[in-house]
């Protein structure tokens, strides 16, 4: 049986009223993570990959796996999302990998204006005080992917007033709004080139240095 098949049965057999809890979901998709991961082979290594980039696990789920969980959330959450927008901060709290890309989907793809909130709002007050880089480019592309605007200039330069790995959530949403095809204010670039980035971190760094390229 394909691992598509029993994750669809594992997810059949949960209670409806696990939808009414955003605890409850997050320990059913931590259950429904391993499925379909091939015999959990290389779970020492992406543990061990896990830690080295921050993350509490990273089991290996592939995304078509995390793509039919999210489908699952949302579906059965109807035209009531609320539970998913409180899940996707305890998603990062908790900070598997597989955690990190499923919070990217839902952000993605929740109805935002049903519920009046702004997703890259949502975001910047999920995140945890340190990131991986690679953990809030999976969230930007997911939500460009799903065609959600770039974020504002005024959004942009508040991230750099505030927490550190907001102005690092700035530096890359910055770089996707100029692979868009749209201008920075140069105020907002004054701000994004003094931003700090940590030793050896290559891809922030190549990120301001492609932000500075940009001052007239």
């Amino acid at each position: 049986m394909s691992g598509e098949r029993i994750l669809d049965g594992f997810l059949e057999e949960q209670p409806r009223r696990s939808h009414r809890s955003h605890r409850s979901l997050a320990k059913i998709v931590r259950e429904a993570y391993p499925i379909g991961v091939p015999a959990m082979i290389m779970k020492s290594s992406t543990d061990r990959l896990g830690t080295s980039a921050g993350y509490s696990f990273h089991l290996g789920t592939p995304d078509e796996i995390l793509r039919r969980v999210a489908s699952w959330l949302i579906t059965e959450a109807g035209d009531d999302q609320r539970t998913l927008w409180k899940l996707i901060p305890l998603l990062w709290k908790r900070h598997g990998r597989e955690d990190v890309a499923l919070s990217a989907l839902l952000l993605a793809n929740l109805d935002h204006e049903r519920v009046g909130v702004d997703p890259w709002v949502v975001l910047a007050s999920s995140i945890n005080s340190r990131e991986p880089a690679e953990a809030l480019l999976l969230s930007i592309e997911e939500a460009l992917r799903a065609g959600h605007e770039v974020p504002s200039d005024e959004l942009l330069k508040s991230w750099c007033d505030g927490r550190l790995v907001e102005s690092h959530l700035a530096l890359i949403s910055a770089f996707a709004v100029i692979n868009a095809g749209r201008e920075l204010g140069s105020d907002v670039i004054n701000l994004l080139v003094l931003v700090k980035v940590p030793d050896g971190d290559s891809l922030l760094g190549r990120i301001r240095d492609r932000v500075a390229a940009r001052i007239p």
